[in-house]
């Protein structure tokens, strides 16, 4: 009796030596599996989705492993280090925007891209998911909450000038989750509710504005196809209409991997990337989807986790912003690909193909780590 009390006394004292090597070096066991396992569903899903294309896989491999070092730097990094240096990363994301906007690299009717030859091409829009709320939140917090009227409308101004300029590249899915970050922080730092219904009030005039004098022509043949998607069947409501067709056609088990047809047959355009989701359906069917779904959940939930538990205001606030903003990316990218939102082209997260966006993604997670490994240290700082 003793000796297996013993034996278990001893396997306790294992699992707690190794929770704590990990939080040493700053690192959330949770998070790293659920990463791992959301990283190895994306490249099963992006292999068939990418015609079989090994040097697509092995492009999308490779930058799933660098955000996972760059995910594990950012993690050593102590929250009032990082609060400290926020101001700086945003004048350089904002300088780095206004660079494309002059010289930046154009593709597939967009510029969007900054390109150095020989060395790397990548998208500045994503660091402002990261710079422009962990800026917000380092200005908030160094003042009393709930925010004044002249401290909401400086925010405003600090989340506006990025969104500008990515709308102008254009860009309007990202713009949206940056200018969503920067809500989500003043949100989260005691926003009164009647700043609320007031923009709440305001977005219908907004809307109107937009509509006439800053949204381009595709951006508002997509809204148009969305409220009915078969009035143009063949032209700007064939993404929608076969999406949702290969997410009907794989039933409750899905055809199999490698055995969809909408995507190996070109029935479904940016397979890869926006409408991936469309080609797990089709080869996973209902179930495919909702373990997937079940893994974003239990990720959302452990971030929440870690909002709750935050010792400063700085890494509360941060830490909801992310996560907050991190389940928008998969609510509207779901909502765009069934037919429940407009397309805005926002991938979804750790299955469609994109350097950057992982790399971000994953930094994303970093700070999340750091916020929430060195919550003790700062408690007796």
């Amino acid at each position: 009796m003793s000796r297996g009390f013993d034996r278990v006394l001893s396997e306790g004292d294992v699992l707690r030596r190794r929770a704590s090597i990990l939080q040493r070096i700053h690192i959330d066991g949770w998070l790293v599996f659920l990463l791992l396992m959301l990283g190895t569903i994306g490249l099963f899903v992006l292999y068939s989705a990418g015609g079989k294309d090994e040097s697509l896989l092995i492009k999308q491999a490779s930058s799933f492993g660098i955000g996972l070092l760059v995910m594990v730097v950012v993690a050593q990094l102590e929250p009032r280090f990082m609060a400290s240096w926020s101001p700086l990363l945003y004048v350089i994301g904002v300088a780095l925007l206004v660079v494309v906007d002059v010289i930046g690299h154009k593709a597939m009717g967009a510029t969007r891209w900054i390109s150095i030859p020989g060395v790397v091409r990548f998208q500045p829009a994503e660091l402002m998911k990261l710079f422009m709320p962990m800026t917000l939140a380092w200005y908030l917090a160094r003042h009393n909450l709930p925010p004044s009227p002249k401290r909401i409308l400086i925010s405003v101004v600090l989340i506006a000038l990025p969104v500008a300029l990515i709308a102008r590249q254009p860009d309007l899915g990202t713009a949206m989750l940056v200018a969503v970050s920067g809500v989500f922080v003043l949100f989260l730092g005691g926003l009164r509710w009647r700043w609320i219904l007031g923009a709440i009030a305001a977005f219908v005039p907004a809307a109107v504005g937009m509509w006439m004098f800053v949204m381009h022509q595709y951006q508002k043949q997509r809204v148009l196809t969305f409220l009915n998607p078969e009035s143009d069947p063949l032209g700007s409501g064939w993404n929608i209409i076969q999406s949702k067709a290969a997410i009907g056609s794989g039933g409750v088990f899905g055809k199999g991997w490698l055995l969809g047809t909408q995507s190996h047959l070109d029935f479904l355009p940016e397979s890869h990337t926006d409408f991936i989701i469309a080609v797990l359906g089709e080869e996973f069917g209902l179930v495919g989807i909702c373990l997937l779904f079940l893994v974003y959940l239990l990720l959302i939930a452990r971030a929440l986790v870690i909002t709750l538990q935050a010792q400063t205001v700085f890494g509360k606030i941060l830490a909801g912003s992310i996560t907050l903003t991190f389940f928008i990316y998969v609510f509207v990218n779901v909502g765009m690909v069934s037919g429940l939102l407009p397309i805005v082209g926002v991938p979804l997260p750790f299955i469609s193909y994109g350097g950057t966006s992982l790399v971000t993604l994953l930094s994303g997670f970093g700070i999340l780590m750091a916020i929430h490994t060195h919550r003790k240290w700062i408690a007796h700082s």
